[in-house]
């Protein structure tokens, strides 16, 4: 529920239910005050004062018909003194007039000691402020046989009611203000609450935050703002951790890279210096010595060149500051021209080399020509390096689909175990390290093909099987047209 759904509710609620309770306190307290008031007892839960002056209605309606039907009984004293005795009882007095004259008079209503004529006073609720009592008049015209009219007054004495209201209202009052504000102190308390302790979670995780402790989780449970908030906070905190923890791995990542860049430096420096050593301590006492140790030199100092270039690359391509300079290109032409070009080279000699293509149309992609063919260089490079038969062969085959173009280089060497084949695009990582002095792999090779495929928008991935070979493959983003782009 939302912050302003809940405001509305709780306003609605404020409204509403002083209103209820208010209702129900002022029953109770007019039932506490005129229950019994003049000494009888309810009838079927009705208070006292209702029943009386239901039974008061009652019998002045019958003495009202009596006048009607029968008027000369009104000037009849014995009927009209029973007829007020009854009255009394519920503290209701007669008075009849005849042309204007007191024909009777109550006992009731002449103890009242009115201080005005009941021809004076109104036919309603009055009041005589010096008693401090208050009356109710009703008056009824008759007329009777002699063709004389007369009138009949029913004066009622509510003084014992007003007393009451005296204390009932003050009482109604105050009640009316206690329920106000305990329904509006104790709904405030829980809207506020429901902010409050939400927020007071949210302080205390971001002093947990600030201190460094990002384990600590923020749930609210809460489908509302301030959930909303809390979740912001959640993803804050899941964020920090990870970038934390990635900014741990690539510490790692940097001193294991120092590591093996020493390493990998090291190995060839050991070499120069071993053959340095010989030729001061006159080991190198003739000429084929000499060219030996002068071609071993020159040779771990190609090796040092070719490492230092490959971190440079590595490095540039790790930190995105190597730029891409994307073109249309149609791959399938490139892998034909470079296989061509690679038949040719000599370190081919005596390996069947292949290219094959499953569509004969252009398959034009956007890609970085010159980094295009490193990624090359550097896989088949891979594959001279971990041959192990007489019949080699590399085929570098092209799959196109609408979308993507896969380019897919296979060879029949030794083959990569399933263990190894998940982190052979690890820097410096190396499928058989016993191998290295022979070859002289710097272990970033297949890394950096990872980074520029990458870097391209494409996938790359390896099938391998001990044994029988190791299969590349990776994925450019097709283009519709090298025409259409080339203009933009």
């Amino acid at each position: 529920m939302s912050i302003k759904k809940r405001l509305l509710l709780s306003y609605i609620a404020m409204t509403f239910i002083p209103i209820v309770l208010f209702a129900l306190i002022a029953t109770a307290l007019f039932s506490a005050f005129y229950t019994d008031m003049a000494g009888t007892g309810g009838r079927k839960g009705m208070p006292a004062f209702w029943e009386e002056s239901a039974q008061r209605r009652d019998l002045i309606a019958g003495v009202k018909f009596m006048a009607q039907t029968e008027p000369e009984r009104f000037m009849d004293r014995d009927f009209l003194k029973k007829t007020d005795e009854q009255l009394n009882r519920l503290q209701t007095g007669l008075v009849v007039l005849n042309n204007n004259r007191v024909s009777y008079t109550s006992p009731f209503v002449e103890n009242l000691e009115l201080k005005q004529p009941i021809q004076e006073m109104k036919t309603s609720w009055t009041q005589n402020r010096r008693e401090k009592s208050r009356f109710s008049v009703e008056k009824y015209d008759i007329a009777f046989s002699d063709g004389t009219s007369g009138t009949v007054y029913f004066v009622s004495d509510l003084k014992s009611f007003f007393a009451e209201a005296r204390k009932f209202f003050p009482l109604l009052f105050l009640s009316l203000l206690l329920v106000i504000g305990l329904t509006n102190g104790f709904l405030t308390y829980l809207v506020s609450r429901s902010f409050i302790q939400p927020l007071y979670m949210l302080k205390k995780a971001a002093n947990h935050f600030k201190e460094g402790n990002l384990d600590h989780e923020v749930k609210l449970k809460r489908k509302d703002e301030i959930g909303e908030l809390g979740a912001a906070f959640e993803e804050m905190r899941a964020r920090l951790h990870e970038s934390i923890h990635l900014q741990l791995q690539y510490e790692e990542n940097r001193k294991e890279l120092i590591s093996n860049i020493s390493h990998d430096l090291k190995t060839p420096i050991t070499g120069i210096k071993a053959c340095v050593q010989g030729i001061q301590d006159g080991i190198v006492d003739t000429a084929a010595k000499q060219d030996k140790y002068m071609k071993m030199i020159a040779k771990k100092a190609e090796d040092m060149d070719v490492l230092i270039d490959e971190l440079m690359l590595y490095s540039k391509l790790d930190l995105n500051r190597l730029p891409f300079h994307l073109e249309p290109l149609d791959i399938r032409s490139f892998l034909r021209d470079y296989v061509e070009e690679l038949r040719i080279d000599p370190r081919m000699k005596g390996i069947k080399l292949t290219f094959s293509t499953s569509n004969d149309n252009p398959v034009p992609v956007m890609a970085d020509r010159e980094k295009l063919s490193r990624v090359m260089v550097n896989i088949i490079g891979n594959s001279l390096k971990y041959m192990d038969k007489q019949e080699m062969e590399i085929l570098v085959e092209l799959f196109a689909d609408e979308e993507k173009a896969t380019v897919h280089i296979r060879d029949n060497g030794l083959g990569i175990d399933s263990e190894a084949q998940q982190h052979i695009f690890d820097r410096f990582y190396r499928a058989d390290p016993s191998r290295n002095t022979e070859t002289g792999g710097s272990g970033l090779g297949l890394a950096i093909v990872k980074q520029i495929v990458e870097g391209q928008g494409g996938t790359v991935w390896v099938e391998s099987q001990l044994g029988e070979g190791t299969g590349i493959y990776f994925t450019l983003m097709r283009v519709k047209t090298i025409e259409t782009n080339s203009d933009h």
